[in-house]
Formats: structure tokens, C-alpha cells, sequence
């Protein structure tokens, strides 16, 4: 949260994507601010692995378009001139 709001504050776009076990992240109770200051898709596959289901469980504060895939997060790799795996 705190580089998110620190990259918002500065200006810039920012695009955060969930996959693995950062997926269990969406059910912290942070996570819907998140999505409100930041452009949020979680890896349906993962969320699915995770013991979720990406069609009838999406997390507060998304929509069905956000249960993404790994592609979407190659495309946030070649359309970003900086970002950061955690």
C-alpha cells in the first residue's frame, strides 16, 4: 500500500497484479483501498489454486474483467517503463 500511495502521490499510473499467493491478499481488509487508488486484476488461475473461486467469489472492489491472466501481467511488463515483483 504504502508504494502504491507513494507512486500515486507522485503522479504517476499504477497497475498492481495479483498472482500466486499474493492472491491471498485480496481478502485483507486493505485491499479495496487499493483498487481505489490503483488499477487492481488478480490471476484467476492462481485465486483458483488458492482454494477461491474466480467466478463466484470475486473480491470486494473488483469486477469478473479484473480474474485475469498471466498475459495481462506480460502486457503491464512491456507497456511499464518501471515496476516491481514482489
Amino acid at each position: 500500500m504504502g508504494v502504491a500511495k507513494a507512486a500515486v502521490a507522485k503522479g504517476s499510473k499504477v497497475k498492481v497484479f495479483f498472482s500466486w499467493k499474493g492472491t491471498l491478499l485480496a481478502k485483507t481488509p486493505e485491499f479495496k483501498e487499493l483498487c481505489g487508488i490503483a488499477e487492481v486484476s488478480i490471476c484467476a488461475d492462481s485465486y483458483k489454486k488458492m482454494g477461491f473461486d474466480p467466478e463466484k467469489d470475486i473480491p470486494e472492489g473488483l469486477t469478473d474483467k479484473q480474474m485475469s491472466t498471466q498475459a495481462q501481467h506480460g502486457q503491464i511488463v512491456a507497456d511499464y517503463d518501471c515496476y516491481m515483483t514482489l
